[in-house]
C-alpha cells in the first residue's frame, strides 16, 4: 500500500463525518463519466453501463452515472485523455483494455504513458480470453488452425489484447494468422465475422454474443487464462499446454499477465484523495451488490473484482519485468 492510501486511511479514521460530507457536498447533483474505449455493443461497454447502474447507490451524494463511448487506438486515446481532455475532479473514470499495459512496455514509443501514473479505480473481473473460429468456417481445433493456409481476425489495433493474443499464435507458435486492424469494437468485429470477412476472433468470452456461445455458433480452440468458466468448452486448450520450452512458458506468463485485469478502471492521479477513497469503497461495495452481481449473473458476466490497491500490485509486477522479457515480448506481439 502506498503512503497515499495509507495516509487516506489515516484521515477517514479521524475526520469520517466530515471526510464523507464533503464528498457528499461535492457529488451531490452531479454527473459521473464512465469513459469506455471501445464503440458500444461491445463487452467493456456493456460491463460500464451495468456498473453506471449500480455504482451511485453507494457513493457519497448518490451523483448520476453516464456511459460515453471514445474508440480509438484501441482503447488508448480514452486513457490519454484522462489528463487532456476529461476533468480530473473525480467525476470521470475510464474503461480500456489492459493489453495496452504491455503495450506500453514493448513500444514505449507509441503509447508514452506509463499505467503507474494512473490512479486504479479497479477491476470488475480478471479476464477469460478465447480464440474462436466462426462455425461456418468448419475450422474447429488448434490443429485445424494450424493447418490452415490463413486465419484471419479483426483487431482494433496494436496493443489491444486481441492483438497481442492473435499476434501471440502466429509469432510463438507459428500459426497463419491474419491480423486485419481498424475495427472500433469487438460488435463490429462480430458483424465482420458473420459477413465472412473475418474466420473468427480473440476476445473475452463473457463479450461474444450469448447467441453464439449457447448455441455452439463458434468453436473455441485456445483461451488464454489458466482458469476458466464453466460455460467455456474443454475445447480451448490454455495456451501454455502447447509451449516446448521454458522460454515460452515464461513468455506466456507474462503476455498473459494483464489478463488479471480483465475489465479495469482508472482516473486521473489529480483526482482529490477523500474523493478517490469514496470511489474506491463505493467500488468494491457495488462488487458485493446482490443486484448487481444477479444482474451480471443474468448477462452471464463474470464477477472476479480486483480491488484497486490489487490492481496496483499487478500493474507494479508486470513492470518489474527484465528488459530481455520486454525485448522477447516486443518481438512476439509485432
Amino acid at each position: 500500500m502506498t503512503k497515499r492510501y495509507v495516509a487516506a486511511a489515516i484521515l477517514g479514521l479521524i475526520t469520517a463525518p466530515a471526510f464523507a460530507q464533503d464528498v457528499a457536498n461535492f457529488y451531490k447533483g452531479k454527473t459521473v463519466n464512465i469513459v469506455v474505449g471501445f464503440s458500444s455493443g461491445g463487452g467493456y461497454d456493456l460491463y460500464a453501463r451495468l456498473l453506471s447502474r449500480h455504482y451511485g447507490r453507494y457513493l457519497p451524494g448518490a451523483p448520476a452515472f453516464v456511459v460515453q463511448n471514445m474508440p480509438g487506438a484501441g482503447s488508448l486515446t480514452a486513457v490519454r485523455s484522462l489528463d487532456v481532455r476529461l476533468p480530473q475532479d473525480g467525476t470521470a473514470i475510464v474503461a480500456f483494455n489492459p493489453g495496452l499495459i504491455t503495450d506500453s512496455l514493448v513500444e514505449p514509443e507509441r503509447t508514452k504513458l506509463s499505467f503507474t501514473e494512473l490512479t486504479w479505480l479497479g477491476s470488475i473481473s480478471k479476464d477469460f480470453r478465447v480464440c474462436y473460429a466462426w462455425g461456418e468456417t468448419g475450422i474447429k481445433t488448434w490443429e485445424d488452425v494450424k493447418n490452415q493456409k490463413e486465419f484471419i481476425v479483426g483487431v482494433t489495433g496494436p496493443g489491444s489484447s486481441s492483438y497481442i493474443n492473435s499476434a501471440t499464435l502466429r509469432t510463438v507458435f507459428g500459426l497463419n494468422v491474419r491480423q486485419v486492424a481498424g475495427y472500433p469494437g469487438s460488435a463490429e468485429t462480430r458483424l465482420a465475422i458473420q459477413r465472412g470477412e473475418l474466420h473468427g476472433d480473440c476476445g473475452t468470452w463473457s463479450a461474444i454474443t450469448p447467441d453464439w456461445r449457447e448455441h455452439s455458433r463458434i468453436n473455441p480452440f485456445v483461451r488464454f487464462s489458466r482458469d476458466k468458466t464453466p460455460d467455456i468448452p474443454e475445447s480451448a486448450r490454455f495456451i501454455g499446454d502447447f509451449t516446448s520450452t521454458q522460454e515460452q512458458r515464461d513468455l506466456i506468463e507474462f503476455l498473459i499477465g494483464p489478463g488479471e485485469l480483465g475489465v479495469p478502471y482508472v482516473l486521473s492521479k489529480r483526482v482529490p484523495l477523500d474523493r478517490l477513497t469514496a470511489l474506491r469503497a463505493a467500488f468494491d461495495a457495488t462488487m458485493k451488490d446482490k443486484e448487481f452481481v444477479s444482474e451480471a449473473t443474468k448477462m452471464t458476466f463474470p464477477v472476479f473484482p480486483v480491488s484497486g490497491a490489487e490492481a496496483e500490485k499487478i500493474v507494479e509486477k508486470i513492470y518489474a519485468a527484465s528488459p530481455e522479457m520486454v525485448a522477447r515480448a516486443a518481438a512476439a506481439i509485432k
